[in-house]
C-alpha cells in the first residue's frame, strides 16, 4: 500500500534481472514499502527503460543476457546521477571493485537478505534526498551553489564574476531553474523559448545553446544534466540543505 505523505512513496525504481522470481521477490518487497517497480529482464530491456525521466535509482544484475549490468552501469552513468546498486553471484573483491569503478553506488552479493536490500536502497534515497540543492528566489533574484541570476537585468554572476550570457541562453537557463529537477525535452525547451507557433523548428538549436550555455556556466555539468533519451533536467549542483 502506498504510503499518503511519505516522499519516499514518490519513487520509482527499476529492477533488472534476468531471473523473474528474484525480480519478483524485490518487486514485492518494495512495493510493500510503498515504491513504484518496474521491472526489467535483460539489459538491452533496462537501457531501454531508463528513457522513463521518473527513474529513482537502479537494482541491476551483473549476470544478464544480451548486456551484462557492468555495461549498463557503464553506458549510463555519465547521463544520469541516481543511484546504483549492482546485485552479483560473485563475493570476490577485484568483482566489487569492477562494479564501482563503472559507477555504481552499491555492490549486494547474492544470496542476499531482502530486508538488508530494501535497507540499502531506502540509504540511498535518503542520501539523495539531503543532496537536494535549495534554490532561493528573493525580489527576482535567484541564488543556488555560488550562482546568482538577476531576472530583471539577465546578469548572472559565478562566485562574484559575471557570465555574459546571450538572451536566449539566459531565457533557458530561468527555464530550466524554474522546473527544477524535472527532465525536459528538447522539444518542450524550443515550444518555450522560441514558441509552438514557429514557422522554423530545429531542435539542434536547443542542444548548441544547452552547450554554450554549460561553456560559460557549467562546464563540469554541476547544474545542467543530461538525461539519456529524454532530455535535460536542472539540479542546482550539490549544496546541502
Amino acid at each position: 500500500m502506498r504510503r499518503k505523505g511519505d516522499w519516499m512513496s514518490t519513487a520509482k525504481i527499476l529492477v533488472a534481472d534476468d531471473d523473474r522470481e528474484i525480480v519478483r521477490l524485490i518487486a514485492d518487497s518494495l512495493e510493500d514499502e510503498g515504491f513504484e517497480v518496474v521491472p526489467a529482464y535483460n539489459g538491452v530491456q533496462a537501457l531501454s527503460l531508463l528513457s522513463n525521466p521518473d527513474i529513482s535509482l537502479l537494482i541491476l544484475d551483473i549476470m544478464m543476457p544480451e548486456m551484462d549490468g557492468l555495461e549498463v552501469c557503464r553506458r549510463i552513468r555519465n547521463n544520469t546521477p541516481v543511484p546504483i546498486i549492482l546485485l552479483s553471484a560473485k563475493s570476490r573483491e577485484l568483482d566489487k571493485v569492477v562494479g564501482l569503478e563503472v559507477g555504481a553506488d552499491d555492490y549486494v552479493t547474492k544470496p542476499f537478505s531482502i530486508n538488508e536490500l530494501v535497507a540499502r536502497v531506502k540509504a540511498h534515497l535518503r542520501r539523495e534526498k539531503r543532496n537536494t540543492p535549495v534554490i532561493r528566489t528573493e525580489d527576482n533574484v535567484v541564488h543556488f551553489d555560488e550562482v546568482v541570476v538577476h531576472k530583471g537585468t539577465f546578469e548572472v554572476f559565478k562566485g562574484g564574476r559575471n557570465i555574459s550570457l546571450s538572451t536566449k541562453e539566459f531565457q533557458i537557463l530561468i527555464y530550466l531553474i524554474e522546473n527544477q529537477n524535472l527532465v525536459l525535452s528538447r522539444e518542450q525547451i524550443y515550444d518555450a523559448i522560441w514558441g509552438s507557433g514557429s514557422d522554423y523548428c530545429d531542435l539542434n538549436t536547443v542542444t548548441v545553446h544547452i552547450k554554450n550555455l554549460r561553456n560559460k556556466l557549467d562546464p563540469e555539468s554541476r547544474y545542467i544534466k543530461t538525461i539519456w533519451g529524454a532530455g535535460y533536467k536542472f539540479t542546482g549542483g550539490a549544496v546541502e540543505p
